[in-house]
């Protein structure tokens, strides 16, 4: 964070010195939530969670070299006492942004919202300092934390934003108002909070409608929920994706033998070729959205095609790739999961696995529950039942309660009869069935909702190996 004194930050954000023999000590490190993680001068921010109040922490976080804790109540050493630490937290950082002036790109969507993120902050590093959102902090407690990671020398400040409902992102953009707005997709994620699909597009279209008029609209062209977001902007609008009218294009979209996608990538100066690093055909669309950031940015077609030729994966199990010395392949997509990101991940384990099917690789879905779809959930699990068999994946174990057993139905329904599909009871269960039935040449997924923990299995399967794996 740019250097601020405890009297300034005061006057930021509403709040009245406790506690302080020095209103002019400046805070020069990082603002935290963790006591664990204060740095010398940082600022500490108390939240009072559900288990854990950080009001608690105070005193260690000020040992550990905090100038000061934002608190909502006197803590017995230096705070500055607000009346919200969450409000307060946001003006902060509406402040350090505005005195900083650097390029804000925020970026939302139902699916693909953190790989994409993740494109985008690898091609602009290697343009100019960048600060990104790291993993999926992309609420209003974490949105803040991330702006207040800049710097003076910061030129790109990538930040990703989610919505709870109505409202949500309209308030995140206020924080940390963009120059660039970049909406990737309209889909199911949360449709049991929304009621609707066109509820979903209202929520993430407020990111177009606080955009300024030298800013830029970046919009999905082969989404037309998204596509139609244009009229609700007065910014300038970019297209992306595989339409033909798209500003920033993908041609030639094809999966190598081991399933990366490689597409010839057009913009308004040229085309150059791609071959991701990432799996899964889902990821195109992730990569021209990065790509239309970037050249809005100013990036050559070349530089951005060599960029995301060389990018990887920043933020833990999503579709992390790791091969085990006995031939086995995991992939951990256990972060989270929707109907869309599920189908996008059955489909990119049916591409891994054809390279290894003729010398008797198998492809295994180990797959949980999708969590708030409401009325929908029945048929979005029955729909990912289907697809597993329609895509020919070899072994379907479904892991957990009632959402399971759907996806288990949906595959029986499908023509999944005998050991094809299995529902078992928990992650242990599932880790127990795949240590005694996986051989060289498998290939395994792992997918489900952040809450049902199914990354368990994915680790467990790689901590059962000896010597070393190697992550791809």
């Amino acid at each position: 964070m740019i250097a601020l004194s405890l009297a300034e930050i005061a006057g930021i954000v509403g709040g009245q010195p406790h506690d302080v023999p020095d209103r002019s000590a400046v805070v020069t490190g990082p603002v935290v939530i963790d006591s664990r993680e204060v740095r010398q001068g940082s600022l500490f921010a108390a939240f009072a969670g559900e288990r854990v109040d950080g009001h608690d922490y105070a005193r260690r976080a000020v040992e550990a070299g905090a100038v000061a804790v934002l608190a909502a109540r006197p803590v017995g050493v230096p705070a500055i006492v607000v009346d919200d630490v969450v409000s307060a937290l946001g003006a902060l950082a509406r402040a350090v942004v505005e005195r900083l002036g650097t390029t804000v790109v925020a970026l939302t969507g139902s699916a693909g919202k953190t790989s994409t993120k993740d494109l985008i902050a690898q091609i602009l590093e290697r343009k100019a300092p960048t600060v990104w959102t790291p993993g999926s902090l992309n609420n209003e407690i974490g949105l803040p934390l991330t702006a207040l990671r800049a710097t003076a020398e910061t030129r790109h400040l990538v930040l990703e934003m989610g919505a709870r409902g109505i409202g949500h992102i309209h308030y995140l953009a206020d924080l940390t108002p963009p120059r660039i707005g970049l909406v990737l997709n309209v889909g199911s994620a949360h449709i049991g909070e929304f009621g609707s699909r066109e509820a979903i597009a209202q929520a993430k279209g407020e990111l177009v409608e606080v955009l300024p008029e030298d800013g830029t609209a970046i919009l999905n062209a082969d989404d037309p929920l998204v596509r139609a977001m244009a009229s609700r902007t007065k910014a300038r609008v970019l297209l992306f994706g595989e339409a033909p009218d798209a500003d920033v294009r993908g041609e030639n979209v094809r999966l190598t033998d081991d399933g990366r996608p490689a597409f010839t990538l057009h913009t308004p100066t040229g085309c150059s070729d791609v071959t991701l690093r990432l799996y899964g055909e889902h990821h195109v669309s992730n990569a021209l959205a990065a790509a239309a950031v970037a050249h809005e940015l100013g990036m050559s077609v070349t530089e951005i095609a060599d960029a995301l030729s060389g990018a990887g994966t920043l933020s833990r199990w999503r579709m992390e790739v790791t091969e085990r010395p006995d031939g086995v392949t995991v992939v951990n997509d256990a972060y989270n999961a929707n109907p869309e990101s599920m189908k996008a991940a059955l489909r990119a384990l049916a591409a891994m696995g054809k390279a290894r099917q003729a010398a008797g690789g198998r492809t295994w879905a180990v797959l949980g529950q999708m969590a708030e779809l409401g009325d929908a959930s029945l048929a979005e699990h029955d729909a990912v039942g289907r697809l597993a068999v329609r895509l020919n994946v070899s072994k379907l174990v479904a892991v957990g309660g009632r959402e399971a057993s759907w996806l288990q139905l949906g595959a029986y329904n499908e023509g999944s009869w005998g050991e094809e599909s299995v529902h078992v009871s928990d992650a242990q269960a599932a880790v127990d069935l795949l240590r005694s039935e996986l051989r060289p040449g498998d290939v395994v997924l792992v997918k489900a909702s952040r809450s049902v923990g199914l990354e368990k299995v994915a680790l467990a399967l790689l901590e059962t190996t000896e010597g070393e794996v190697a992550v791809r």
